[in-house]
């Protein structure tokens, strides 16, 4: 693949964006107001890269970060790129012995704290000795300041950057949590990815697009969708926490035009008293998706006759091997579905191995999707994956006569809090 992009596709990253227009508003932390520009988020990020090469790291190495939702937490994630090396955000609800499991299980070498999620940080210390070099937002021991280890170095971007990817934990139904890891195309920084891909032709994340992000941000799905919104030179509205009714004042004080949901935000949006709900104007609201838990039927009706049909669904996994979608007028004539695969061949796959008849309850597998492994762990990869091509996140379900498929049950239990198993 050359390392040049074609002359009409300007390379996906947010310093093509800094290039041409340094004070277009990056991101934008929805509760305080604090700003980012792209030119400041190209510096930062730049400036990070070259950190991680001071300290010994090259292309392909590892970072890992547990961190809050804040203006600092998406530069980082460009300076991770810009260096070429592989992240995992890890979520901030994790005692010690979990996030030391991570650390260790992923093959950091840097890790990056705060205060506001300090005290693990620094429990982890003496568990985790393979992190070479540990920063931190805020005063934490054993940590150096953030701001004064990149505060000399360059802002100039490294030379022959490629492209890399996150490495996310899947929350595992026993035992511990997965390492969900796509291995990165050998490509150009910059290279267009199917995240980004999607959301430009399906959930309008192009330049103009104002996204609002009100989750936390190691979850897979709103790191992805702030990531790629960065590619393509819209603004990330980042909320600190959600708050239902802060949320829709975001969305008519910065005129969202894009967004991304759990079911459970919607419900507590939904309980809102009805003249709280109609002090917000959302009709700059083009595009309201939502994924990571079943929605009710009788919530997603209320949603769409509140909001219009801007709601969207997808299925969908961190180890992105296969993705389903509907757009509004699709699910109320298929109320319950989760679309339809637009990614990867979709396959209902029954106990002896063979497909089932339409209609019929099996695994849901997909072929031709990304390819995934659960880093260190060959046995539980083998179960995910079945004979010619085919992957499954453990759901169980059926397809209609149409290609839409329900999702019935899981083969493993859990309890599923806000998006997260």
């Amino acid at each position: 693949m050359s390392d040049t992009p074609a002359p009409d596709k300007p390379p996906l990253h947010p310093g093509t964006w800094a290039a041409t227009d340094p004070q277009r508003a990056a991101v934008i932390m929805a509760g305080s107001g604090e700003t980012l520009t792209y030119g400041e988020l190209e510096a930062f990020a730049n400036k990070l890269s070259h950190w991680f090469r001071s300290i010994g790291l090259q292309a392909g190495d590892h970072v890992a970060f547990c961190l809050e939702n804040r203006i600092e937490f998406l530069p980082l994630l460009w300076g991770c790129h810009y260096a070429g090396l592989y992240y995992t955000a890890i979520s901030t609800r994790l005692n010690a012995d979990e996030m030391s499991y991570i650390v260790n299980n992923c093959g950091a070498q840097a890790y990056i704290g705060s205060t506001a999620t300090g005290a693990a940080s620094v429990e982890i210390v003496p568990t985790t000795p393979n992190v070479l070099a540990r920063l931190s937002f805020g005063d934490l021991e054993h940590h150096e300041s953030f701001t004064d280890a990149i505060a000399a170095l360059p802002e100039t971007p490294l030379e022959n950057r490629r492209e890399t990817n996150d490495m996310l934990y899947s929350s595992g139904t026993t035992g511990r949590p997965k390492g969900v890891k796509q291995i990165a195309d050998d490509a150009p920084l910059g290279a267009p990815d199917g995240v980004t891909t999607l959301g430009s032709l399906v959930f309008g994340l192009v330049d103009e697009a104002i996204y609002l992000s009100p989750g936390p941000l190691y979850h897979a799905a709103p790191l992805r969708f702030c990531r790629s919104t960065l590619r393509t030179g819209g603004t990330v509205v980042l909320m600190e926490r959600f708050d239902p009714e802060a949320a829709l004042a975001a969305i008519e004080q910065y005129q969202v035009t894009t967004s991304q949901w759990v079911p459970t935000m919607f419900i507590r949006m939904l309980k809102l008293d009805d003249d709280v709900k109609a002090k917000y104007d959302v009709s700059s609201l083009g595009h309201a998706i939502h994924a990571a838990a079943p929605c009710p039927i009788p919530v997603k009706e209320q949603m769409i006759d509140w909001w219009g049909p801007v709601i969207h669904e997808y299925y969908a996994g961190t180890e992105g091997n296969g993705l389903t979608y509907c757009d509004s007028e699709e699910w109320l004539a298929h109320k319950g579905t989760v679309g339809r695969a637009i990614l990867g061949e979709l396959h209902i796959i029954g106990g002896d191995g063979e497909e089932v008849p339409t209609g019929e309850i099996g695994g849901v597998y997909f072929r031709g999707g990304a390819d995934f492994e659960y880093h260190g762990d060959p046995t539980k990869t083998a179960e995910a994956h079945a004979g010619d091509g085919l992957g499954t996140l453990g759901d169980i379900g059926r397809v209609d006569e149409e290609g839409f498929l329900y999702l019935t049950d899981r083969k493993a239990f859990m309890i599923i809090a806000g998006g997260v198993n």
